[in-house]
């Protein structure tokens, strides 16, 4: 069990108290297999990003081993291109139930290992992580089109998507930008991935022609602030244009118009979005409203009809409770999630010859 002291980090007036932070972080530890794996909940599939961001969770509570066993997770069972499948049943790598490989899914192993070496300054675990980070990188980057945009996955047969998703490029563009910090960090320059970053950060910013129609869904909307491509007036004018479409007050955020379903990710990120910004008030307002998603064990509902006044889908899932909790950890100050989702001190990449 999760101790109280690592926790009270975690604490946060009106959305939760270190107990309740403490039976959250319990009931995403409960989920993860002894292997590492991270599933959506026992028995549902894993997929890297969502595992992903429920290792961060758990660095972000102090729970630094169960965290590194998830990145060793991703570390065994990495495919020689440098990806993984889009989906494993309950994290058995022997049962892949999407063959696709997802760019923003293989990318997203840099967040959290940049996020993972802040929050513990462990070298070995970098050393040791880092050609998995570059193997990722690198099957990513070949998917990148001509206009900067990242194609969104790679079919199971191995032939790469000729179209690129606004929310996917946006996480990818986090992830470049973490990936550099490593770099540098390691002094060992990775010119070709500053350039991709500038070309992708211009198209994410100044071309939504390139990408795929999704402007019904929520995470288009907020994900080019949350990936750190949008900063200042530019970026809050994005969130107050969306603002009134999508959040519904005391609820949260819808996940697609016109469904009456808001849903705890969704809010969830769109407070780190928020929180970015300099936010804090809107930010912790909105994670105050995901409270009525909250499960006595501590876990979160996926989301809620609130036309039909129901929980659909009737799941707990790893990664609403571990957004929530990061969110929370960015306004409590936790200095890893600061750096890796306020994105200061993150590379910005090579700025395009072309437009």
């Amino acid at each position: 069990m999760t101790s109280p002291e690592r926790t009270e980090r975690l604490a946060l007036d009106g959305v939760l108290t270190a107990a309740q932070a403490r039976r959250t972080v319990d009931g995403l530890l409960a989920i993860q297999r002894p292997d590492g794996a991270i599933p959506w909940f026992r028995g549902g599939h894993l997929d890297p990003w969502d595992h992903t961001e429920a290792a961060m969770a758990l660095d972000a509570a102090g729970e630094h081993a169960a965290a590194e066993a998830a990145y060793r997770w991703l570390a065994e069972h990495q495919l020689p291109d440098g990806s993984w499948y889009s989906a494993y049943a309950d994290g058995e790598t022997q049962k892949p139930s999407d063959l696709a490989r997802e760019s923003n899914f293989c990318a997203y192993v840099a967040v959290g290992v940049w996020h993972h070496y802040l929050a513990t300054r462990d070298e070995t675990f970098l050393e040791r992580m880092w050609p998995v980070v570059v193997a990722a990188v690198e099957f990513v980057l070949r998917l990148q089109l001509p206009g900067g945009q990242i194609g969104w996955k790679r079919d199971a047969d191995g032939t790469p998507a000729g179209e690129a998703l606004l929310t996917g490029s946006s996480s990818v563009h986090h992830a470049l930008r973490c990936a550099l910090a490593m770099a540098e960090h390691r002094e060992e320059p990775q010119p070709d991935w500053e350039l991709a970053l500038g070309l992708l950060g211009h198209a994410v910013r100044r071309h939504p022609e390139r990408f795929l129609d999704k402007g019904r869904y929520s995470m288009d909307w907020y994900y080019p602030v949350l990936g750190g491509a949008l900063r200042g007036e530019e970026a809050l004018a994005r969130i107050d244009e969306g603002w009134d479409r999508f959040v519904v007050p005391g609820l949260g955020v819808r996940c697609v118009l016109p469904n009456p379903w808001v849903t705890g990710g969704e809010s969830a990120e769109l407070a780190l979005a928020l929180w970015a910004l300099g936010e804090r008030d809107r930010a912790r307002q909105i994670l105050e409203w995901v409270g009525h998603l909250r499960h006595p064990d501590g876990l979160y509902w996926t989301g809620y009809v609130f036309e039909d006044d129901a929980i659909w889908p009737e799941e707990l899932t790893s990664w609403t409770a571990g957004s929530l909790l990061l969110a929370v950890a960015a306004l409590g100050g936790d200095d890893a999630t600061v750096q890796v989702f306020g994105g200061d001190r993150l590379p910005q990449g090579l700025p395009p010859d072309c437009c």
